[in-house]
C-alpha cells in the first residue's frame, strides 16, 4: 500500500525529528499516550468505516470503477503522508494523518466485509499479537531495531520490485511474498516504535510516529488477510 511512499518520503523528516529542539516537549507518559491514542483513533475509524460503509461504497465502486477508486485512495493518501511528514504543527500533522486513515478505511470497507468473518477475526487477532509483541521487544531492546533501518528499507524496495515482476511478468500468485512482507512489517513495527522513543517528545512527533506505526500495522493486517484467505 502506501508504506513504501511513507518510508521513502519521510527519511529526511525522521532525521529532522531527531535533531529538533524541545520547545513543546511532553512528559514521556503524555507523549506515549498521545502516540497510542492517535494510533487507536485511526484503527477505530477504519473499523467503523468497514462496519457501516460497505453498502454505500459498493454503489460508489460501480459508479467510479476501480480506476477511479484507486485515484480516490492514492491521491489523498500520498498527500496525507507528505503533509504529516513535512509539518511541524500538530493540527496540520493530524490533518495529514486523517488524509491517510480515511482512504485506507474506504479500501478496507470495500474488501473486508466480503471475506469470511473467521478470517477477519483471526487476522485482527494475529495483527494485535504481533504488534504487541514487537512493541514490547522494541521497548526492551531498542538498539537492536534502531540498527535495522537501512536493512528494512532495502528489503522493502527489493521485495516490492520482486513482487511486481513475479506477479505481472511471471504470473506468480502464491503466498511467498505475503509471508515475506508479514516478517518485514513486523520488523518495521519494532523499528518505528523504537525510533518513536528516540525522537524529542513533542505532540507533533507523537502524531507523526503514530502514522508510521499505523501504516506498519495496516500493511501487516492486509498481508495476514491474504495468507488466511488463501487457506480458506
Amino acid at each position: 500500500m502506501a508504506e513504501s511512499s511513507l518510508i521513502l518520503s519521510s527519511s529526511q523528516r525522521k532525521q529532522e525529528r531527531l535533531e529538533s529542539g524541545l520547545p513543546d516537549s511532553l512528559t514521556s507518559r503524555r507523549y506515549n499516550l498521545a502516540l497510542c491514542g492517535t494510533l487507536t483513533y485511526g484503527l477505530a475509524v477504519n473499523a467503523l468505516m468497514v462496519y457501516f460503509l460497505y453498502g454505500p461504497l459498493q454503489q460508489m465502486a460501480s459508479t467510479l470503477g476501480w480506476l477511479g477508486l484507486l485515484l480516490v485512495y492514492l491521491v489523498p493518501t500520498i498527500a496525507g503522508i507528505v503533509i504529516a511528514n513535512r509539518s511541524t504543527q500538530p493540527l496540520v500533522s493530524f490533518l495529514g494523518y486523517n488524509l491517510v486513515v480515511l482512504p485506507i478505511g474506504l479500501m478496507l470497507a470495500l474488501v473486508v466485509p466480503g471475506l469470511p468473518a473467521d478470517i477477519v477475526v483471526k487476522a485482527m487477532g494475529l495483527t494485535a499479537m504481533v504488534t504487541l509483541t514487537m512493541t514490547l521487544v522494541a521497548v526492551v531492546k531498542p538498539q537492536f531495531f534502531l540498527g535495522l533501518g537501512r536493512t528494512l528499507l532495502v528489503a522493502l524496495l527489493v521485495g516490492l520490485l520482486a513482487e511486481v515482476v513475479a506477479t505481472f511478468l511471471l504470473g506468480y500468485r502464491g503466498a511467498m511474498f505475503d509471508w515475506f512482507f508479514v516478517l518485514l512489517f513486523s520488523g518495521y513495527i519494532g523499528y518505528d516504535v523504537a525510533r518513536s522513543q528516540a525522537y524529542p517528545k513533542t505532540l507533533d512527533n507523537a502524531i507523526d510516529c503514530a502514522l508510521d506505526v499505523y501504516l506498519d500495522v495496516i500493511n501487516l493486517f492486509i498481508r495476514l488477510l491474504s495468507i488466511l484467505g488463501r487457506r480458506d
